[in-house]
């Protein structure tokens, strides 16, 4: 059963990748600025209630997709083990991702879901809060982009050029205007990495290339 289980376990990242697609596309942009008018807060949770609440859910069940794929990814950047440290704390990013995104979700949910129930300063003020809590989900996003990104090129079983692409991606989760564009970029990322890791799950051999090169 585990070796099944390890067989496809680099499909989680596909799942990762496809609900939160789906989850983006169903629901209703982007919340509100902070500092929005509370009567604005309001309406936007109200008129989109059900958006809110099945994006969250999905993201939810996304969000434990991805921390599934990326043991799968760690323990098969492990096998170089040069990059062990790396591969940890890339997973440990994901940790720090997914927490975030569950707790700005569940905020979200509760504030649509209850929304009748609060007042306009206090929709405004859990908005607000919602949106500072996902800081997190872009710190997690530069330090899992940069170092999967230096283990694949210190020849961990991938193409290095999927090493230069997720340091191009933690890059862009770096500059705030192009967070969205890092989001995106990490979704097409996992799902060609998980799609390689299950057609060759061996790898290649390991070039490990030295520290000081």
């Amino acid at each position: 059963m585990l070796d099944r289980y390890s067989r496809f376990a680099p499909l989680t990242g596909a799942a990762w990748a496809v609900l939160a697609v789906v989850a983006i596309v169903v629901g209703p942009g982007e919340t509100p600025e902070g500092d929005s008018r509370p009567f604005k807060v309001v309406h936007f949770y109200s008129s989109h209630t059900s958006e809110i609440e099945t994006a969250g859910i999905l993201f939810t069940i996304a969000f434990l997709a991805f921390l599934l794929f990326s043991g799968s990814l760690r323990a098969h950047l492990r096998r170089t083990p040069a990059v062990e440290p790396l591969a940890t704390l890339a997973l440990g990013a994901v940790v720090l991702m997914g927490g975030a995104a569950g707790i700005g979700g569940g905020i979200e949910f509760g504030l649509a879901h209850n929304i009748d129930h609060v007042t306009p300063q206090v929709a405004q003020a859990v908005n607000l809060v919602s949106r500072e809590v996902f800081l997190p989900v872009v710190v997690g996003g530069v330090i899992f982009g940069l170092c999967n990104g230096l283990a694949i090129l210190r020849g961990a079983l991938l193409p290095r050029w999927l090493g230069w692409v997720a340091i191009v991606m933690a890059i862009t989760f770096a500059v705030p205007p192009a967070i969205f564009v890092g989001f995106i970029l990490l979704l097409a990322w996992s799902l060609v990495v998980a799609v390689l890791m299950f057609l060759r799950p061996g790898g290649a051999e390991p070039s490990v290339v030295p520290v000081g090169a």
